[in-house]
């Protein structure tokens, strides 16, 4: 594996998860696997479990992880080609990049993304940047478009919970939100349980939140919550604006919010979130204090995931 950025860098989905699951039962089995080796991480945009996971999973295979806050401690940077830089950036990701890339032999990065230009927003130009400029490994720590390792541990979470001997059902429905929210998430969940094809997969969401085609083909799309929840093992709640009318909220509806009268309709099925989350406006509290709820175990997961993915880019360096 030579970049983290999407499923498409995975050649095995069920190996990776493997891995991850390996270390959660013995986390320093390769503590010296990444001795003498820095890891990189740089924020645009805030985080938590992101940050910290990963800074532990580098620190479980002996690297040193350091952090930097580009959008607090650094200089503002652009990423047009050929931009005249008469204006608020004082540092092309061109330069920077490669020096980066000096200090660091893997570099982690996290963005996100405007939710005012679709077309500059898909484009994924910081993440390209410095996959293209920086001359060593880069993971994804969330994109514009994308958060590979959140999706990662879900389905290392789905699997290490689903002991049944029929098929899943994994039904990933929109909830409200007091602002619009990328589609990161709600795109690569999408594109991890079609790529995985373990699941009968059902995507739920009010008219005009369809998401784009590209991550959501061979997935079931139906905007009737409570038809689509018939019978499900597992479901993923998130919330993400509008994608063809870009980054707008249509509609705050409160019936969209699970319950645990929606859970009846279910196969007693485990709910998931990828934190953080608005209780009982995303969730309830009921059923995020249920038995039902997964979001604690999805969570302390995030450290396996990155575990498993930065061994595998340190075995290939």
């Amino acid at each position: 594996m030579k970049n983290f950025i999407s499923v498409n860098d995975v050649p095995d989905i069920n190996a990776l998860v493997a891995k991850a699951l390996a270390y959660k039962k013995n986390p320093f089995a390769d503590r010296t696997l990444g001795a003498d080796k820095r890891i990189g991480l740089l924020f645009l945009n805030p985080s938590l479990r992101t940050r910290l996971s990963t800074q532990v999973a580098a620190k479980n295979l002996g690297m040193e992880a350091i952090v930097f806050n580009v959008d607090k401690e650094g200089w503002a940077l652009e990423f047009e080609e050929g931009a005249i830089m008469s204006g608020n950036t004082v540092e092309h990701v061109k330069d920077a990049a490669p020096i980066l890339g000096q200090y660091f032999d893997i570099l982690c990065i996290r963005t996100f993304p405007s939710l005012k230009n679709r077309e500059d927003d898909y484009s994924e130009l910081v993440m390209n940047s410095f996959v293209q400029y920086a001359g060593v490994p880069i993971i994804s720590l969330e994109s514009a478009t994308l958060h590979p390792l959140q999706s990662l541990t879900d389905i290392l979470t789905i699997k290490e919970t689903f002991a049944a001997t029929h098929k899943p059902k994994i039904v990933l429905t929109w909830a409200p939100h007091v602002k619009p929210l990328p589609q990161c998430v709600a795109n690569s969940f999408a594109q991890w349980v079609n790529a995985w094809g373990e699941a009968d997969f059902v995507i739920t969401h009010p008219e005009h939140y369809e998401l784009s085609e590209q991550y959501t083909k061979g997935a079931t799309i139906n905007t009737n919550q409570n038809d689509a929840l018939k019978d499900a093992d597992f479901v993923y709640v998130k919330n993400w604006s509008t994608y063809n009318d870009y980054g707008k909220i249509y509609s705050n509806d409160p019936a969209w919010m699970l319950t645990e009268d929606k859970i009846k309709l279910t196969n007693n099925a485990k709910v998931m979130h990828c934190l953080p989350v608005r209780r009982n406006v995303e969730l309830s509290d009921e059923i995020l204090d249920s038995e039902n709820s997964l979001v604690t175990k999805q969570a302390g997961n995030r450290v396996w995931a990155a575990q498993a993915v930065i061994s595998e880019i340190l075995s290939g360096l």
